[in-house]
């Protein structure tokens, strides 16, 4: 059974979360505060975290840079804060996604389907996707009836490789073009726009290389 440490200090939401999520047969840990969210994921090792930011006694990006000092579990934000910067410090500290509170609860089990389905096992086949006809083979470096330079396939097999996880801008940037390009956003825009208009049905309205706006993208299967 999936263990989720849902982290939050309200306590109707935290009630909200565990009947919900319990409902759809997850085992549930909660935790009011950073420290004891730090100490609960130790002791039982959850297999994702459900973390508010606006928690009593540290930060949340605190948190999430606590845990990512020793894993990679997936971490979902969940918070009351809407602010671009607050979205991009949390991705930048190691969150794999954000939700801004308040929320619909098919969104957030959508996002926790998503999320624990991206970490490929060791020693799996590299993963094939299809956007808009186009086969995608990871493994081959190979797309069918398209032809990427060299930099539009780094970004899509980046895109692909994390499928469904909300990627910041500025990891983007750093991992594809290097941490001298960290605020080069014009370039991701650019980049996308090309991979649209190759990949894409209709690059206007994308179905698979999403942007979240203030954010960064995402690779929706």
């Amino acid at each position: 059974m999936t263990r989720i440490l849902v982290v939050d200090d309200e306590p109707q939401i935290v009630r909200a979360l565990r009947i919900n999520l319990r409902a759809r047969r997850y085992d549930v840990d909660v935790a009011p505060d950073g420290v004891s969210a730090l100490r609960a994921a130790a002791q039982h090792v959850p297999d994702l975290v459900v973390l508010d930011l606006g928690l009593p006694d540290m930060e949340g990006d605190e948190v999430i840079r606590g845990l990512r000092g020793w894993t990679t579990v997936p971490i979902i934000v969940l918070s009351g804060r809407a602010g671009s910067q607050d979205k991009v410090g949390a991705l930048d500290a190691g969150a794999d996604d954000y939700i801004t509170k308040p929320f619909g609860i098919d969104e957030l089990l959508a996002r926790i389907r998503a999320v624990t389905r991206r970490t490929q096992a060791p020693g799996e086949a590299a993963p094939v996707h299809t956007i808009g006809g186009h086969v995608i083979d990871l493994g081959n470096h190979s797309v069918s009836d398209a032809r990427l330079t060299p930099t539009e396939w780094q970004l899509l097999e980046h895109l692909l490789r994390h499928p469904g996880k909300l990627l910041g801008q500025r990891a983007l940037l750093r991992d594809v073009w290097g941490p001298q390009y960290a605020t080069e956003t014009n370039y991701l825009r650019q980049y996308m726009a090309r991979l649209r208009r190759k990949l894409e049905t209709d690059p206007a309205h994308p179905r698979h290389l999403l942007t979240e706006p203030g954010m960064g993208y995402r690779f929706q299967p």
